[in-house]
């Protein structure tokens, strides 16, 4: 194991890679007060190494002694789990989570406010946040297929009129190749650069995808980091935010949304294959969206939650009996 890293940081990043460090790695490891720690899988280079990077080869992962990282599949996305483990274990305060192809600009991670007041949206269900950030007509992947077409932007409410807001949970947003689907890929594919303007947060019942290209999770909703491991590659961060969301809504924060702070050189992808894993995008978010807000409860805590968000997700056949065990791994790191 690498582990050149800064004495005692509190600030982790964590990315899994199967290439040898790419730029944005470069750049992330360079960030002051931030501790980058890669996963790698049985893909990465094994000769994987960078200064000040903390890099868990296979088989330092196995060495870990952790039910969650033990049940991880290998060749899968994950295995970002395991970097989450360790940046807990070594007791990080805010893990930010992306991948190996977005190069942070300089105000990355310049702007997290956890707690102030914020420009907010309201609505009842799903709305298009790229709308608010470019005239461009584009949507985050995981927005609902029948919805693509509704321009109808909520009225932005301003910061003056509300109080502080907590915020569980900051996604911004990325450059020239954002998280957008394989539909939009397949069909326009044009480049986008998102406008800079005022951070906004979605108010209780208001909800967006989130991805985990570009997001911020403070230690309190780290149990929200859970990755599902047994869904398709292109739903598994997708459907962790639209789990997080009600629970984040019964636990008193709130999500929020910010510029773009990377800009995305992506790694190739095979446009196809990538609508056949993002099907249950399409199919799905309401429903679970609905399906989650039914079960949780203000009166019990985060890890709690997700148990009854995820067993009935298993009643209703999105996830597996696999999904269980794995999710009660991963809460066994907050039990201690």
């Amino acid at each position: 194991m690498n582990t050149s890293a800064h004495d005692k940081p509190r600030n982790y990043i964590v990315i899994t890679s199967i290439y040898p460090p790419t730029e944005a790695v470069k750049c992330f490891a360079e960030r002051k007060d931030w501790q980058l720690v890669v996963a790698g899988d049985t893909k990465t280079p094994g000769n994987w190494q960078y200064p000040g990077v903390v890099y868990l080869s296979p088989d330092d992962q196995r060495q870990m002694n952790l039910p969650l990282v033990d049940g991880l599949p290998w060749k899968s996305y994950a295995r970002k789990m395991a970097g989450y483990a360790y940046a807990i274990r070594n007791g990080a305060q805010l893990i930010a989570d992306t991948d190996d192809d977005n190069i942070p600009y300089e105000d990355w991670a310049q702007q997290i406010e956890f707690s102030n007041k914020f420009d907010m949206l309201q609505c009842s269900g799903f709305v298009n946040l790229y709308q608010y950030f470019t005239k461009e007509h584009v949507w985050p992947r995981g927005f609902p297929l029948n919805r693509i077409l509704d321009r109808t932007m909520p009225d932005v409410q301003p910061a003056d009129n509300s109080t502080a807001h907590n915020i569980g949970i900051w996604q911004f947003l990325a450059d020239e190749d954002p998280d957008v689907d394989a539909i939009y890929r397949l069909t326009n594919n044009k480049t986008v650069y998102f406008q800079k303007r005022a951070p906004l947060v979605l108010l209780p019942g208001t909800c967006s995808p989130f991805n985990s290209q570009n997001t911020f999770f403070r230690s309190e909703t780290f149990p929200l980091l859970y990755l599902p491991a047994f869904v398709n590659f292109r739903f598994t961060d997708i459907l962790r935010g639209l789990v997080a969301q009600p629970i984040l809504w019964a636990a008193g924060y709130r999500l929020g949304f910010g510029h773009a702070t990377v800009i995305q050189k992506r790694n190739p992808h095979d446009y196809l294959n990538d609508f056949e894993s993002e099907i249950p995008c399409y199919l799905y978010p309401e429903h679970i969206v609905d399906l989650v807000s039914n079960v949780v409860s203000p009166e019990q805590t985060i890890s709690v939650n997700m148990v009854a968000a995820y067993t009935a997700l298993h009643q209703d056949n999105i996830v597996t009996e696999n999904e269980l065990r794995l999710l009660n791994s991963w809460l066994e790191l907050f039990n201690k």
